[in-house]
């Protein structure tokens, strides 16, 4: 058991190293009224100007104390839609709902299909198609954190309506259910057992037909979010979509190992990428993509773009520049990124950090 001087000193560091991404004056337009509304979530979309009818739409939800516009600055989504033509949305926490702006992955209120947090975000989709014109059968999904967390909980209750989905450091659906189970599965403790995961998803809907393809992305040093979640989500998935235990095909992309699954009919249904060295946030590469990425909090310069990659996956944009070779042994290629800012514990933020470590102190005796 990890020592409670341990515990202190790695609160301490994370509080004194977190900060919420800063708002800025972003490219998304506010979608406005739409109804029913029962997770009370904010809409924001951009829409390129030259939009043809039928274009492919893109669902992004941001990780805890981060705000659609923040997210979409750094990661670069609607500079890319513009270039490849395709629409993006936001669903926007509100901190009525949740003071960190996470979204409650976790809670089953939020997370049931017809209910709470998920059901906003499958009306603001649908207010946007039908006021955009766009193609019902490409509608694409992804998340950070607890934005990928509700990323998976979106493909499980509304699997009719995703084409793909991609969770960034986030975990499977419907392994939480309360606060402490939600810390818990995050630090890859307890929950259900591997051949459990896959009924979790099967129940959340009565879809029995084509299950939504998946990417899924994990830094390696994430300390926030164990990388057995991403192990976890690849099983849960796998076993839905058929696909062999095996790899059918193992790559390298910028010097990362990515793992591809696919189908009984050849189809890649799911991709895995370990992005080795990373801590907790979005895989991007402010020098290398088109579209232009940034770092900020939870948004990590790692030389590779999830942004573009992922859309490459979705079949909404062209490959990132760069050859891909087969990787000759399964011992993953260490690629180190510089050290980043870790996300606060479960993303809980700044307050759940002050409070954790006051306790502490007070339980080590070392504060009244």
């Amino acid at each position: 058991m990890r020592k409670l001087s341990d515990t202190v000193a790695r609160l301490t560091r994370m509080a004194n190293a977190a900060s919420p991404m800063h708002s800025v004056r972003g490219r998304l337009q506010p979608l406005g009224k739409f109804a029913p509304n029962p997770g009370q979530l904010q809409g924001w979309v951009h829409v390129p100007a030259d939009l043809e009818p039928g274009a492919p739409l893109v669902v992004v939800l941001h990780g805890c104390t981060q705000t659609a516009a923040g997210y979409d600055e750094s990661s670069g989504w609607s500079r890319l839609a513009d270039q490849h033509g395709f629409a993006v949305i936001y669903p926007e926490q509100q901190r009525s709902n949740n003071p960190n702006l996470c979204f409650n992955w976790f809670a089953p209120a939020d997370v049931a299909r017809s209910k709470g947090e998920v059901r906003s975000i499958r009306e603001i989709v649908a207010a946007v198609q039908a006021r955009h014109g766009t193609d019902a059968a490409r509608v694409f999904v992804t998340g950070l954190s607890a934005g990928g967390a509700m990323t998976a909980a979106m493909l499980a209750t509304y699997p009719e309506v995703f084409a793909g989905g991609a969770v960034i450091a986030g975990l499977p659906f419907g392994v939480a259910q309360t606060v402490p189970e939600a810390f818990d599965r995050m630090r890859g403790h307890g929950g259900p057992s591997l051949s459990e995961l896959p009924d979790l998803v099967r129940n959340a809907s009565d879809h029995d037909d084509d299950w939504p393809t998946l990417s899924v992305w994990h830094g390696s040093a994430d300390q926030v979010v164990d990388r057995s979640n991403a192990a976890a989500l690849v099983e849960q998935w796998r076993v839905l979509h058929g696909a062999a235990r095996a790899p059918s095909r193992t790559d390298e992309v910028k010097g990362y190992p990515r793992s591809v699954w696919s189908n009984s009919d050849g189809r890649e249904v799911i991709e895995e990428y370990r992005i080795m060295g990373l801590a907790h946030g979005t895989p991007l590469d402010p020098e290398g993509s088109e579209h232009g990425e940034t770092v900020a909090p939870y948004m990590l310069d790692a030389g590779i773009s999830s942004t573009r990659l992922i859309a490459r996956f979705w079949g909404i944009a062209p490959d990132q520049p760069g050859k891909r070779r087969t990787v000759a042994s399964a011992k993953p290629l260490e690629k180190v990124a510089p050290p980043r800012v870790p996300m606060s514990p479960a993303g809980f933020g700044q307050a759940f950090i002050d409070k954790t470590i006051a306790d502490a102190l007070r339980s080590a005796g070392l504060m009244k």
